[in-house]
């Protein structure tokens, strides 16, 4: 499992990447650095809840999860 600063963490590195795909997308499409500059901060903060909350969920579920063995030599 898991902590809540771990999946804080990778939240924020995944959306670096994110951001500047995002901003990079607004900049083409609207032509300037400030508002493509504002699309890619509220972006950034919008998904990186969203990402934390998924993984939350993510970790509360056993789907997919294997049990550890109840003994190891």
């Amino acid at each position: 499992m898991e902590s809540h600063i771990r999946s804080i963490f990778k939240a924020i590195t995944w959306r670096v990447g994110g951001t500047i795909v995002t901003f990079l997308t607004a900049w083409i499409i609207v032509g300037t650095v400030e508002m493509a500059a504002k699309i890619g901060v509220l972006d950034t903060l919008l998904k990186i809840a969203v990402f934390y909350f998924h993984e939350r969920f993510w970790n509360r579920l056993n789907f997919g999860k294997m049990k550890p063995p109840e003994y190891q030599i």
